[in-house]
């Protein structure tokens, strides 16, 4: 009777599809989850995202959880934690991010994680940085920090969303800024955002990071990339 009056007030439904969920799942049901389109990337080299910064900035690895279908069920969970305060979407997408992480071979030598961060006017607009929710989500799984404020935005962008290639790119150009001591030739970043298209973004929070400590190791996973 407690569980069901709670289900009245708090409804446990599944974000997908609507369908009240079990005791054990969360966000999504079972159905809903295995509709979401993986991409596996995390389990080989030369992967397509990882192809994007080939010549434009080393990095060690490269992944992105999801494929970003317009009108899908992702997007509709990217918009919840977006712009409809849902703080615990994001967190349970980067579990999920964080158990395919651990479908690799390379997790393990993971240091710590770095978030893309928001600029503090856009944070305070938010409340919060999604991409440090994603990040603290991964860091259950995988056991290992979140520097949640690694990196700085040191200039107010407009959204990437409907910029064209070049556009995305001087958008960021010179944005981003380390904001840690130093980074050594023994840490391996990894670095994380929501969605990718071009790379820009991560690309520029890449060279932030070099530019701090040339000798530092960088690997970048989105939540989502491009359709297939």
């Amino acid at each position: 009777m407690l569980q069901a009056l709670l289900h009245l007030f708090y409804p446990h439904a599944c974000e997908g599809c609507g369908h009240e969920l079990s005791r054990t799942e969360k966000i999504l049901c079972i159905r809903c989850s295995l509709r979401l389109p993986v991409t596996g990337f995390q389990k080989f080299a030369q992967n397509p995202v990882e192809r994007i910064f080939w010549g434009r900035v080393p990095i060690q690895h490269a992944t992105a959880g999801y494929f970003f279908n317009q009108q899908g069920i992702l997007q509709s969970l990217i918009h919840g934690f977006k712009y409809r305060k849902r703080e615990d979407i994001a967190l349970f997408l980067g579990r999920q991010l964080g158990f395919q992480l651990k479908e690799s071979a390379w997790w393990k030598d993971i240091t710590a994680l770095v978030p893309v961060p928001l600029h503090a006017a856009k944070f305070r607009h938010r409340g919060y940085n999604q991409a440090a929710l994603l990040a603290e989500g991964m860091a259950e799984v995988l056991k290992c920090g979140v520097w949640a404020n690694g990196l700085k935005r040191t200039v107010f962008t407009d959204t990437q969303t409907r910029k064209s290639r070049t556009d995305r790119w001087d958008n960021v150009e010179n944005i981003f800024a380390w904001n840690r001591k130093e980074p050594n030739g023994r840490e391996h970043l990894l670095l994380v955002d929501d969605v990718m298209t071009t790379g820009a973004t991560l690309e520029a929070c890449a060279h932030a990071v070099l530019q701090a400590g040339e000798q530092a190791k960088i690997s970048v996973c989105a939540l989502a990339c491009g359709g297939r």
